[in-house]
């Protein structure tokens, strides 16, 4: 029945079309015929009704055929005598219509689809009796898409899939495939060349590295945030965030990684314990290289082996949510890395990525830059997005380098960019992307935040995108950690000469949502951290550690904290080993981490301190200008009534009675925090338990005052009495 070319083209896998040849068909005359291709079989036959029908006869290179009895379709299965030894029955592949409707198709085509992710990738399915995984891979430009794996003797002969033409997808359905087998892609690209191996972009699972073969694994079921998560992240609650690298907060019992069972037990009592209100993950998706910190990954929809069988996250996420945290996870929508087995060129073709690496191509990370104006791409990353909030119920997504997409001239002298088609520097396709992946979110996953990593000015980042804006509920203010940290870092004698840069994030501070970052990118490339940053001598580096940190937590904005610098960690973060836990040993380090915890309590106690963090009438300056003594005051407003009086004096001279004005005119105000206090490594020098009386002296615009003791390199807060 087969032409010799069929035949040939069958065997050496160039076929494009196997469904019009293998399985069962009509000739001519009305005869029903069977062909199948399975190179590892020594003898195949029909078995219809539980009993053999016909013996197909072998034509060479593991192709057979045989006529079937009758003229009607029947139900059939494929009795398989193995070269290796033993038989079986099986259900054929090729008895099998599409899987895909043509309507999903079109929305995928379209970029209309918010969960490609339920019909792209690896989905165990039923067909009548037979149990068994839905492949679908989009790979337009190919000639030929087969799924290799450990299934099928890793064999692009036999699984040779159907290309679907108006969206480029190619689906198949693999009888006896099952949860936890391993597969990839084998793809003849467009001109006509094999290409490696590539894992599937969809997979919810792979492969521990340096392997990297995707991993059958079942769809999560949809997790709704927990009553009261959307409340505790609104841009009015207290946000404290513990940032954290999963794979060095401690090493596991084995010194390797922690499994998530480990993590779950541990990290959410440790962070509720201190008082934060949120965890942020670094990138948890699968990545190739572990000094990537998770940056340059690849299996965005997969969370990494590194910490045991993907499905066990749930257990931490369920940990985070029963110790009252959010859960916040790094998502990398900017770049992807070269690797050969990901998507880079992935039929052949500039399919994921930019054509043109003036467009295409990050020269700071040396990694590939998705095209966020074609509509599979978008698809692609807002379902992702939303896997991961609707999937596996976190809270929210912080969205790495987002300035790097705004703008397509990031990093790039003058000549090596390509303007929009306005002739603008401004990447129109991915301002387009991130509103829609917010919009997305809010309208299927309500209550979810995002928060964008953005260091320029770009306008609107955390407006909403109805406003023009890109819908980010809040952006990190790179610009005001930038500052302060190099104000912190001059020696207390010269900071008179830098005051500004402590005030200058007011001028802009309420332009957006902003959260005060203080993350993983500056304790590492030999920047030190936070405590190696502080001059001076050992209890000078201490006492400005503790008042740099009064000053941020009594600052407008969320907060941010990256791990180790709640102790004031001494070194740069590593990577490769735990945290040195062993400082906590030191009463100075022990007492760092008390003055966080105590921060916390009073930031989530307090309205004053966090009800309107993002707004102009919660925040009012008394002392901005006092460049000779270097100190900063200023008063939050909860807009009810309330207020906090924050001071901070960051030279090491004491100043005594030193007057403030208020906002009361009768009764006293109490010393409620103190970062001098002995408590936390301190000189206990302060104001101590007693009321201080109101009193009729005119200061800072006000015609009542207190006088009051402001200890050396400290921050103070006072409420009320």
């Amino acid at each position: 029945m087969l032409e010799a070319g069929v035949a040939q083209a069958l065997v050496q896998a160039r076929h494009g079309d196997p469904f019009a040849v293998l399985g069962l068909h009509t000739d001519a005359a009305g005869a029903l015929w069977l062909r199948v291709l399975n190179p590892q079989a020594a003898a195949v036959s029909a078995v219809v009704g539980g009993r053999g029908v016909a013996t197909l006869s072998p034509l060479g290179e593991g192709l057979f055929e045989g006529r079937l009895p009758g003229r009607e379709r029947v139900d059939y299965r494929l009795k398989i005598e193995w070269l290796s030894g033993g038989e079986g029955e099986y259900a054929d592949a090729y008895a099998y219509g599409p899987q895909l409707s043509d309507d999903e198709l079109r929305r995928l085509r379209d970029g209309n689809e918010a969960r490609a992710f339920e019909i792209l990738g690896s989905q165990p399915v039923t067909h009548g009796a037979v149990t068994g995984v839905r492949f679908a891979v989009w790979a337009p430009n190919a000639r030929r898409v087969s799924v290799v794996g450990s299934f099928n003797a890793w064999d692009g002969r036999r699984h040779a899939m159907r290309l679907r033409h108006d969206a480029g997808v190619w689906e198949l359905f693999v009888p006896h495939a099952q949860v936890g087998d391993f597969y990839k892609y084998e793809l003849i690209g467009a001109d006509g060349h094999l290409q490696p191996l590539k894992a599937d972009p969809y997979a919810r699972a792979s492969e521990l590295r340096p392997e990297t073969a995707s991993v059958v694994a079942a769809l999560p079921p949809r997790r709704p945030l927990p009553p009261g998560r959307a409340e505790a992240n609104r841009r009015d609650a207290p946000i404290s965030v513990y940032e954290c690298h999963p794979a060095s907060w401690r090493q596991g019992r084995d010194g390797g990684f922690p499994t998530w069972e480990e993590l779950a037990n541990t990290l959410p009592a440790y962070v509720a314990g201190l008082g934060f209100t949120h965890i942020e993950l670094l990138p948890i998706s699968e990545h190739p290289f572990d000094g990537s910190w998770g940056y340059q990954t690849l299996g965005l929809f997969a969370p990494s082996r590194r910490f045991g069988p993907p499905e066990q996250f749930e257990v931490f996420v369920q940990a985070c949510h029963d110790h009252g945290l959010g859960l916040l996870l790094d998502w990398v929508p900017a770049h992807f890395p070269t690797d050969g087995f990901g998507m880079a060129r992935f039929d052949g073709t500039a399919l994921y990525e930019y054509q043109d690496p003036k467009e295409g191509f990050h020269r700071d990370w040396n990694t590939l830059i998705y095209n966020f104006g074609r509509s599979e791409v978008r698809s692609f990353l807002a379902s992702n997005a939303l896997y991961w909030v609707e999937r596996w119920g976190v809270d929210g997504l912080r969205v790495d380098a987002v300035a790097s997409m705004l703008y397509r001239d990031y990093s790039r002298p003058s000549g090596e960019w390509v303007p929009n088609h306005h002739g603008g520097r401004e990447n129109l396709e991915a301002i387009s992307l991130l509103q829609h992946v917010n919009a997305v979110l809010g309208q299927e996953a309500p209550g979810s935040i995002t928060v964008a990593e953005e260091s320029t000015s770009f306008p609107g980042v955390s407006q909403p995108t109805y406003l023009g804006g890109l819908g980010f509920h809040f952006k990190w203010n790179m610009g005001w950690m930038n500052d302060t940290l190099r104000y912190i870092h001059e020696d207390p004698i010269h900071r008179r000469y830098h005051h500004h840069q402590m005030t200058f994030g007011l001028v802009y501070a309420f332009s957006e949502n902003f959260m005060l970052p203080i993350s993983h990118d500056e304790v590492v490339h030999g920047k030190g951290s936070l405590l190696d940053k502080m001059p001076g001598d050992e209890w000078q580096q201490f006492a400005n550690t503790r008042a740099y940190l009064g000053f941020m937590w009594g600052h407008p904005g969320k907060k941010l904290l990256f791990m180790g610098q709640e102790w004031g960690q001494r070194g740069e973060w590593n990577h490769s080993v735990g945290l040195p836990w062993h400082q906590l040993d030191d009463s100075r380090h022990a007492g760092v981490r008390r003055w966080v915890g105590d921060l916390n309590a009073l930031y989530r106690q307090t309205p004053a301190l966090h009800r309107l963090d993002c707004e102009s009438q919660g925040f009012e300056w008394l002392a901005s200008h006092d460049e000779d003594n270097s100190v900063y005051a200023w008063l939050r407003h909860d807009g009810q009534g309330g207020s906090v009086l924050v001071v901070c004096n960051l030279t090491p001279v004491p100043r005594h009675g030193y007057r403030l004005g208020v906002p009361t005119t009768q009764g006293a105000w109490r010393e409620v925090l103190n970062s001098d206090s002995e408590h936390y490594g301190g000189s206990n020098m302060g104001n101590g338990p007693h009321a201080i009386p109101v009193q009729p002296e005119a200061a800072h615009g006000r015609s009542h005052s207190l006088s009051v003791t402001l200890p050396p390199l400290a921050t103070v807060f006072f409420v009320p009495a």
